[in-house]
């Protein structure tokens, strides 16, 4: 496959906020069904390997096509780093829906299940990573994806920076953690959480949190909302973490302003995948 057809796949999984257009009204359960049934109908009998995102709590699915788990991240290099406004996995402590949001991806996915005071959730005077489909504040919930991969790459914007001319089918990781952003700069820093630099000559994402409990290993595929209807044909091995981090919400609003991603804004969700025909048994 040429690499301008996988930067092309690569990039529907990550389809801007400014390029989608949304009313910003939630759409009925009607159309999330038709979604479903489309993502259904466009994979039956295709061979479509398992897909992302899913429930981490629920372990069973029925899709058999198999790929070699990607080694652990600590193996790999970091190629990207962006994020999603709410959770686009569901399970642990981000287990709340959002709602089915406009239909195309944003005000939808599952959000912190927890609880915040009041000096938490007090809101900043403007949101931060402002974008299309507004912006984000205390109380928010957001995914972050830590993409590895094992071509000989450096860092950059889009999920094309985990390719290179000589490696065109690399494996991929995704190191998955979900934020809670709140008003308290006592949190963590987002700066701090997506450093990156060398490590033993790998390029390393050195602060993801080691305290957010057993990642829970699938296998998988990219997401966005793209793949609402139709299935990402990209392998990928998932780790995502089960607990909630809170984060200082200015702090993610910094990393926006300039990061070597380019990322400025949060990205949209697919719709949970639970049709067990296109999700992996989870072995733990």
């Amino acid at each position: 496959m040429k690499k301008e057809v996988i930067l092309a796949l690569f990039a529907a999984s990550l389809v801007p906020a400014h390029a989608i257009a949304g009313s910003g009204n939630t759409v009925s359960d009607s159309v999330i069904e038709k979604q479903r049934a489309a993502l259904a109908k466009n994979t039956a009998g295709k061979g479509f390997g398992p897909q992302s995102p899913r429930d981490i709590d629920a372990i069973n699915g029925a899709n058999k096509r198999l790929f070699s788990t990607a080694p652990s991240y600590t193996d790999m290099n970091l190629c990207n780093i962006h994020f999603h406004k709410n959770a686009e996995h569901k399970g642990g402590e981000f287990a709340t829906y959002a709602g089915n949001g406009d239909g195309k991806g944003f005000q939808t996915g599952y959000k912190y299940s927890g609880t915040l005071t009041a000096k938490e959730m007090k809101p900043l005077r403007g949101d931060v990573c402002p974008s299309k489909h507004g912006g984000l504040n205390s109380g928010d919930t957001i995914e972050v994806h830590y993409v590895h991969s094992t071509a000989k790459i450096k860092p950059g914007p889009t999920l094309g920076a985990c390719l290179s001319d000589s490696i065109k089918n690399p494996q991929l990781r995704v190191e998955t953690q979900v934020y809670v952003l709140v008003n308290d700069k006592n949190a963590l820093d987002f700066n701090k959480l997506a450093k990156h630099g060398k490590r033993d000559g790998l390029h390393q994402a050195l602060n993801i949190p080691e305290n957010t409990g057993v990642p829970v290993q699938y296998a998988g595929s990219t997401t966005g909302p793209s793949y609402n209807e139709q299935g990402s044909p990209l392998q990928v091995s998932w780790s995502v973490r089960p607990k909630v981090a809170k984060v200082n919400a200015k702090s993610v609003g910094q990393w926006c302003k300039g990061n070597t991603f380019k990322e400025d804004h949060a990205h949209g969700v697919r719709n949970l995948v639970v049709n067990p025909d296109l999700i992996s048994q989870i072995n733990f």
